[in-house]
């Protein structure tokens, strides 16, 4: 499954109205008073929230990997395990949540352990969708490292599930992508998933 890449449309510089100004509108749209003393202030930390959770698409691969990448004679299979991340579903733009368990088989090259969470956020944190995230960490990592194979499972909770639509507040759901010789042999998928299993997942 190919991923497009997701490019944000800025506004035009000559549109001052900023994203403090559309929350103040929208408060009066849902009936609300922005001038009362609880919501004086809450256009502009809206502002910088939703700035902050969109801030992937300000980031870029290069920026992370940053020369963290290093030669080395290595074949066993890397694993990162339990990568919190916090997301936007881009339908209903509320929030989903999960952990993310990408590994490698390194080809002679690996990356620094710490990068692998900072890709996970840079996708993480835009509008997303779940399937997409976890193609888009998969395929950014083969890309970056050439590697003889990546898996990553993503597992997480929907906001859209749970407080509106079917309100199913314990209903998780789990995205893979497997990409070379995790897809090619079941062996090394095999020992991926005995990895990251949990018997006390909170999903389970």
């Amino acid at each position: 499954m190919k991923t497009k890449s997701v490019v944000k449309v800025m506004p035009p510089p000559d549109n001052d109205e900023s994203i403090a100004d559309l929350m103040q509108k929208l408060l009066l749209k849902i009936g609300e008073d922005p001038e009362r003393p609880g919501l004086v202030r809450t256009p502009q930390r809206a502002d910088k929230a939703l700035r902050f959770l969109t801030s992937g698409y300000e980031t870029n691969v290069q920026s992370i990997v940053n020369g963290a990448l290093f030669e080395e004679k290595c074949d066993e299979m890397v694993v990162v395990k339990d990568i919190e991340f916090y997301s936007m579903c881009e339908h209903h733009l509320l929030p989903f949540f999960g952990t993310m368990h990408v590994a490698y088989l390194p080809n002679n090259k690996l990356i620094g352990l710490s990068k692998i969470p900072r890709v996970v956020d840079m996708f993480a944190r835009r509008l997303q969708l779940q399937e997409r995230l976890t193609h888009q960490v998969a395929e950014t990592l083969q890309d970056v490292l050439k590697p003889k194979g990546v898996g990553v499972i993503c597992e997480a909770r929907h906001f859209c599930m749970m407080m509106r639509g079917v309100e199913k507040q314990h209903s998780g759901a789990v995205t893979s992508a497997m990409l070379g010789a995790f897809r090619a042999r079941k062996e090394t998928r095999d020992e991926f998933l005995s990895l990251v299993s949990h018997r006390n997942h909170p999903f389970y």
